[in-house]
């Protein structure tokens, strides 16, 4: 007699749709059938489930780090440009400065941060891992940002500053995610490797009552 299909996922699932693996309070309910093949089908079931798990695992684990590496450099993008918006808008002062000059020399100052008076910015280009090279930025209003897949854009620094700060929450809030469901897939592979040690020792408990059963008859029919 084939044995018949066990249920192994739940049909409950997390919020990015990854099903929860059912904890397996009754064994004996759950391994009703008594097919000589029903304990090797399900160990086998719960196998590949627990491969299924670790194969979301590790792919999940590569999504995390990539963006752990993906935030800091959108970070670092738009730092600069906010810093060029604000130089441009004359705002690059502190507000410490600011309390320490008085009238004449906020108006002094005020003409030097005049985007029309900025002198370019000087600044270090990374070439590749170990090369480096100095450069200096004209003063401009706007920016060039890599889109990925080798495409770059040019855009206003007001939308430039806008379009990071939409993808460096867009960033953190997947990174969230990840983690989120990394820890759930973890308590599902958990779930999984106590089942199937539930599952094997009570093979084992009904492989030895049966041969203390059949040992016991023996022993009758031999008297």
């Amino acid at each position: 007699m084939a044995s018949k299909p066990k249920t192994i996922f739940s049909e409950e699932r997390n919020p990015r749709g990854i099903p929860k693996a059912p904890f397996i309070a009754n064994v004996d309910e759950y391994m009703s059938d008594d097919s000589s093949d029903s304990i090797e089908t399900t160990l086998r079931a719960f196998q590949d489930a627990i491969a299924k798990y670790r194969y979301m695992e590790a792919n999940l684990t590569q999504r995390r780090t990539s963006l752990e590496e993906k935030i800091p450099d959108i970070r670092k993008t738009l730092d600069v440009v906010e810093y060029l918006q604000e130089r441009r808008e004359g705002k690059s002062k502190t507000e410490n400065d600011e309390d320490d000059l008085d009238d004449d020399d906020l108006e002094d100052e005020e003409d030097e941060e005049d985007p029309s008076n900025l002198k370019p910015i000087t600044t270090t280009y990374e070439l590749n891992d170990t090369l480096y090279a100095e450069a200096q930025l004209e003063e401009s209003d706007s920016v060039y940002l890599w889109l990925g897949a080798n495409v770059m854009l040019s855009y206003k620094l007001p939308q430039a500053q806008s379009l990071l700060n939409t993808r460096l929450e867009a960033a953190q809030q997947n990174l969230q995610n990840t983690i989120e469901d990394l820890e759930f897939l973890r308590e599902q592979l958990t779930i999984m490797e106590v089942n199937t040690a539930r599952v094997y020792n009570w093979d084992v408990k009904q492989r030895r009552d049966k041969r203390i059963a059949a040992e016991k008859e023996e022993g009758k029919e031999g008297r």
